[in-house]
């Protein structure tokens, strides 16, 4: 590296100037370091710079890198308005009349990103959620720290959000049927799931199996939690065990995938469902779109790891647009509930 270095700082003066070979004489470098040209000529004989940590070089890219903005950028910070522009089509909406619709775009049907809460009060009935182990709370078992510590994260996300961690579960029901129901929050951390994440998503399924009641998930992640390492990705083994024996009873788990679902849950739970679900448009894959091209060295289609393209290809069972999910979801649950509550529905 300190070799090309010099190389490249040779190169950056003019050999064939006016300067002659005598201007390069001890006796004349006073003279020669006032001129920029000279500056170069002379840079090795200056002390180099200690090799920068990895975490300033990618800072440093990141400040001279030109900003593109892009036509689907986030979405605006317009919480405590009474008007909502849509990211999608440009239309204004008031705010409302966006919520009674589910949080959908009337005009082009986008579907808005929501958190936790708005998504238990869409599925439940009012009233009828009870959370279960609310209590659990992430550690720092690694003592990890990056550019801030593990703990300081966690500590500004509970602030931010109000959760313990970037998973509600609870039991519930729904038009009067029983339902376990877990929903991942991506405002915490990215929705990453870590090991509390995996402790209540697998004591909610055990719940569910224990009292043989249905089990819905609704998947919105960035995948496994990289400051707990291996610990976040063992949660992808106990949740999966814990649905094969769900499955081994013989009871109906549904997954459904919003925008995003990647990573590590999309490599276990999010795909094990007996009807997996996913809401129109949603990011839904394991490694990133760039990581695979690189990796094929070819262009990828431009729906490539969207809802519609998934369910073309087989790995998504249905598209339920999120003003027809209640309805939808209540439909599964009678065709598939167990044969006594079943033969009770009928009468």
């Amino acid at each position: 590296f300190f070799s090309s270095r010099r190389r490249h700082t040779r190169l950056q003066g003019d050999w064939s100037s006016d300067v002659c070979s005598s201007d390069l004489s001890p006796s004349r470098q006073p003279e020669a370091l006032g001129s920029f040209k000279y500056q170069h000529l002379w840079a090795d004989s200056r002390p180099l710079r200690s090799p920068m940590s990895l975490f300033d070089w990618f800072a440093d890219r990141r400040k001279n890198a030109p900003v593109v903005r892009s036509s689907q950028g986030q979405e605006p910070d317009d919480a405590d308005g009474l008007w909502s522009k849509c990211p999608e089509c440009g239309l204004v909406i008031y705010r409302k009349d966006l919520v009674a619709n589910a949080h959908v775009c009337k005009g082009c049907g986008y579907h808005h990103r929501i958190n936790s809460d708005e998504r238990i009060r869409l599925i439940a009935d009012p009233g009828s959620f009870e959370a279960l182990d609310g209590d659990l709370a992430p550690t720092d078992p690694l003592a990890f720290k990056d550019r801030r510590s593990y703990a300081d994260r966690l500590r500004d996300s509970q602030k931010a959000t109000g959760l313990r961690d970037a998973v509600v579960t609870g039991l519930c029901r729904l038009e009067g049927l029983p339902l376990a129901l877990g929903v991942m929050d991506f405002r915490f951390m990215g929705g990453s799931m870590g090991s509390v994440v995996g402790e209540k998503l697998t004591r909610l399924i055990e719940e569910a199996t224990a009292r043989r009641q249905p089990v819905l998930i609704v998947c919105a992640s960035g995948g496994a939690r990289m400051q707990e390492g291996m610990l976040s990705l063992m949660q992808m083994a106990k949740i999966s065990g814990a649905l094969e024996r769900h499955r081994e009873a013989e009871l109906l788990y549904m997954p459904l995938l919003t925008h995003p679902t990647t990573g590590g849950v999309t490599a276990s739970f999010a795909m094990l469902g007996d009807l997996i679900l996913a809401e129109p448009k949603a990011l839904i894959g394991f490694a990133g779109r760039r990581v695979i091209e690189q990796t094929l060295r070819e262009k990828l289609p431009d729906d490539f790891q969207t809802a519609e393209y998934l369910l073309d290809h087989g790995f998504v069972d249905t598209i339920v647009p999120r003003t027809e999910l209640r309805s939808t979801l209540a439909t599964l649950l009678r065709l598939h509930a167990p044969a006594r509550l079943g033969q009770a529905l009928i009468r």
